[in-house]
């Protein structure tokens, strides 16, 4: 989905109550702006970040100095006071927003009964109860079975060994630009950036990358209304006939909306193509929801706008609103792997189980519907940057998914990656928390539950940050 052009609406910025003032409210219950008190970071956050780099792994990439004390609804606050619009939500994590009432409550309830028991060796009512929640929920008709695990990367690895051992076959086919997880399995389906895989070799070996369908960027010099998906059918046409057989394939793995590699909206016909592919060959299509699936583009699952029903699906980050879980659903007669064959000592722990079912519950009931009516929204106020901001290259996205992809040049489309960073370091100044992907791309994946005005405050402090940057590279 592209942006079309439509006239800016300039909406007044309203400051944030204390986050303390209303914690039994429903929803975000702390007003619609942020509010800044201290220099950034302020000192009991450059106390915290100090200690963190004695004693933490230096591995974690930290855009900016938040040191995060308390979260309400789309708000978030420091430990020095300051309050921040949230549009990254822990990642694409916090779907129902930061401490939702209905969540809060189901977690308390379930650790005041059974904080862990181990679903690998013990049976408790909230395994099944979640897995037939999820049956029903995923694409496709009849019965599925689901693994549980910790993490988007733990459902990644269990989905690699069920289709080699359901298939009988070793290689997989994913993507470049593709973010499948930093674990051994997951990282060698990952193609995002060199630092995460450098080092680390060998790989698991089998893994063939091919181009990701951006329309943006096409990987071919083709354009969408011509190209007849050949970013698809290369697979078919070349690679299956000069580099490795079909039926030594076990699956391919796609993101249906790409996340780390900047926001990629491929167009529907993509995913149908890889579907008949399969179909053809008999290599198992899995669809790597973890970022985009859970409601986030206007739906339960970005798969569901090709019409696209994956034979794995995977799922993790929203489905608990902040509670480690993942999720790898697929056709009961695919997971017919024996007892031991792979299990998770944490994977389904009954606390996050029950976050989950809230979770779930309250995104069937209005969130789903919010991010794709507030996903309209925030395509609408963008769809002039292109016309508006020279930066700004392309504008694209699903419900509230959404990427700012920027360039130096229109025309050779160059890479804007400082700039890209310097935009996100201003808009942390002015307390919108937003993330980059890709090379030079912003990202806005804000809770599930936000309201138009934030919506409309987060884009006018962009704009801001936005324009202060090109006026700054135009007196160079």
């Amino acid at each position: 989905m592209r942006a079309k052009t439509k006239k800016k609406v300039q909406v007044p910025r309203r400051s944030a109550p204390s986050l303390d003032s209303a914690r039994d409210k429903r929803d975000d219950s702390s007003g619609d702006g942020p509010l800044i008190r201290t220099r950034l970071p302020g000192p009991r956050a450059k106390r915290v970040v100090e200690e963190d780099q004695r004693y933490v792994s230096p591995s974690y990439t930290r855009s900016y100095p938040l040191v995060a004390k308390r979260g309400r609804g789309a708000m978030v606050e420091d430990v020095d006071g300051n309050r921040f619009l949230d549009m990254s939500a822990g990642l694409a994590v916090v779907a129902t927003g930061h401490c939702h009432p209905q969540v809060v409550r189901a977690i308390r309830a379930q650790a005041s009964e059974l904080v862990h028991m181990s679903g690998t060796d013990f049976y408790y009512s909230g395994l099944p109860a979640l897995a037939r929640k999820l049956s029903q929920i995923a694409p496709g008709k009849g019965r599925k079975r689901v693994y549980f695990g910790n993490s988007g990367a733990e459902a990644v690895e269990a989905a690699m060994k069920l289709a080699r051992i359901y298939t009988g076959r070793d290689k997989f086919i994913a993507f470049t630009s593709a973010f499948h997880g930093r674990t051994y399995g997951a990282l060698s389906l990952t193609a995002s950036r060199p630092v995460q895989r450098r080092g680390f070799g060998p790989l698991v070996p089998g893994v063939i990358h091919v181009p990701y369908a951006n329309c943006y960027r096409c990987a071919y010099n083709l354009q969408p209304e011509d190209c007849g998906m050949y970013c698809a059918r290369v697979i078919e046409e070349r690679l299956f006939r000069t580099y490795v057989p079909s039926d030594e394939v076990a699956a391919i793995f796609v993101e249906p909306v790409q996340g780390e590699g900047g926001y990629i909206v491929p167009p529907p016909e993509f995913l149908r193509e890889l579907r008949r592919i399969c179909d053809r060959h008999g290599i198992l299509l899995v669809a790597d929801e973890i970022q985009c699936g859970m409601g986030r583009t206007g739906r339960m699952w970005a798969c569901e706008h090709s019409g696209v029903v994956p034979d794995i699906l995977l799922t993790a980050k929203g489905i608990a609103s902040g509670m480690p879980l993942g999720a790898t659903i697929s056709r009961a007669e695919i997971m017919n792997w024996p007892p031991g064959a792979h299990a998770s000592t944490f994977g389904g722990n009954p606390v996050s189980i029950a976050a989950a079912l809230a979770t779930i519950e309250l995104l069937e009931d209005k969130y789903v519907r919010n991010a794709e009516r507030m996903g309209r929204h925030l395509m609408e106020s963008l769809q002039d940057w292109p016309a508006r901001h020279p930066l700004v290259g392309d504008v694209r996205g699903q419900g509230l998914m959404v990427g700012i992809e920027l360039v130096k040049d229109r025309t050779t489309k160059e890479y804007a990656t400082e700039e890209r960073n310097r935009l996100v370091q201003l808009a942390f100044e002015k307390g919108l928390l937003v993330l980059g992907c890709g090379l030079s791309t912003l990202r806005l994946m804000p809770p599930l539950m936000i309201r138009r005005a934030q919506i409309d405050i987060a884009v006018e402090i962009l704009d801001e940050c936005l324009s202060r940057i090109e006026r700054e590279g135009a007196k160079r």
